[in-house]
C-alpha cells in the first residue's frame, strides 16, 4: 500500500504482511486497546441478557438447580461425605466457580467465530475477544456468589479468616478459564468440530473435579496428580476459604496454580501464532 503527502514528496510505501513463526504476545498493544476491551466486555454482558425473560437470574438458577440434583442423588441417596458441612452448601460452593469456568469454556470457544465480521474489518489485538468473554462472565459469578453468601447465613456458617485468600482463587479461576479458552477459540477457527467437543469436554471435566464429592476420598500420593487439573485447586480453595473445610489444600492449590499458569502461557503463544490466519479462515 502506498500514499503521497501534500508537499510533493515521494510516496511512502507501507507493506502489511503476516508474522511468521512464534511471535511475541504484544501485551503493551493490548493495553493500548484497553478501551476496546471495555467495549467488548460490555457488549458481551448486554448480548447475554438480551431478550431473556429472567435476565441475570439465570446466573443463580443454573448452579442452584444443579445443587438440588447433586444434593438429592449424591447427598441423600449416595451418602457422599462433605467434609463436615451440609452437602447443599458443600456442592454449591464448588458450583459457583465451576459454573463460571464452564460458561467461559462454551463462550470463548466460539468467541472468534462469533466476531468474524469485526475481525475481517478492523485490526485490533485479537486476544481482546477471548479476554473480554471471560471477564464478562465475572458478572454472573458475582451474582451467584451473593447467593452463596446468603446460603451460608441460612446454614449459619460464617466465613473464616481464610476468606482473605478468596480473590486469589477467583484469579486462579480466571487464569484457568482464559488459558483453556485461548486454546479452544484458536482451534475452533481452524477446526469447527471444537464446538461439538466442548460439551463433552465440559461434562468430563465436571466429574474430574471435586464438585459433587470431596478430594479427600483420594489417598495422599494421588492428590498431587489429581491437582494437575487446575480446577481442583479452585474448588478446594473456595471451600477452604469460605467453609473452613479440613482438607490439605495448600499442596493441591500450588500444583493447580502452576498448571493453570502453564496452560495460560502456552495458550497465549499458540493463539498469537494462529492469529495471522484468523481473518482468512474465520
Amino acid at each position: 500500500m502506498a500514499h503521497s503527502t501534500d508537499l510533493g514528496e515521494a510516496p511512502i510505501a507501507v507493506h502489511i504482511k503476516p508474522s511468521t513463526g512464534w511471535v511475541s504476545l504484544r501485551l503493551k498493544e493490548l493495553f493500548d486497546y484497553r478501551e476496546l476491551l471495555y467495549f467488548l466486555v460490555w457488549r458481551d454482558i448486554k448480548v447475554r441478557y438480551k431478550q431473556t425473560a429472567l435476565g441475570a437470574s439465570w446466573a443463580i438458577i443454573q448452579p442452584f438447580f444443579t445443587m438440588v440434583v447433586f444434593s438429592l442423588f449424591f447427598g441423600k441417596l449416595a451418602k457422599m461425605p462433605s467434609d463436615g458441612v451440609p452437602y447443599p452448601i458443600f456442592s454449591f460452593a464448588a458450583l459457583v466457580p465451576w459454573s463460571f469456568f464452564a460458561t467461559s469454556l462454551t463462550n470463548t470457544s466460539n468467541s472468534l467465530v462469533g466476531s468474524s465480521n469485526l475481525i475481517k474489518k478492523v485490526y485490533f489485538p485479537r486476544l481482546a475477544i477471548p479476554i473480554a468473554t471471560v471477564l464478562s462472565g465475572l458478572v454472573d459469578f458475582g451474582i451467584a456468589f451473593l447467593m452463596l453468601i446468603a446460603m451460608m447465613f441460612w446454614y449459619r456458617l460464617v466465613p473464616t479468616a481464610n476468606a482473605l485468600w478468596l480473590p486469589l482463587f477467583v484469579l486462579l479461576a480466571v487464569v484457568t478459564s482464559l488459558g483453556v479458552g485461548l486454546w479452544l477459540s484458536a482451534m475452533n477457527v481452524q477446526y469447527r468440530d471444537v464446538k461439538y467437543v466442548v460439551p463433552f469436554l465440559t461434562q468430563f471435566w465436571l466429574f474430574a473435579t471435586p464438585v459433587a464429592y470431596p478430594s479427600s476420598l483420594l489417598s495422599g500420593r494421588w492428590r498431587e496428580v489429581y491437582a494437575l487439573n487446575p480446577m481442583v485447586g479452585v474448588v478446594e480453595g473456595f471451600r477452604w476459604a469460605l467453609l473452613g473445610t479440613r482438607t490439605q489444600a495448600l499442596g493441591v492449590i500450588a500444583v493447580s496454580s502452576v498448571t493453570a499458569v502453564m496452560i495460560l502461557v502456552s495458550g497465549a503463544f499458540y493463539f498469537r501464532r494462529m492469529e495471522r490466519t484468523f481473518a482468512d479462515v474465520v
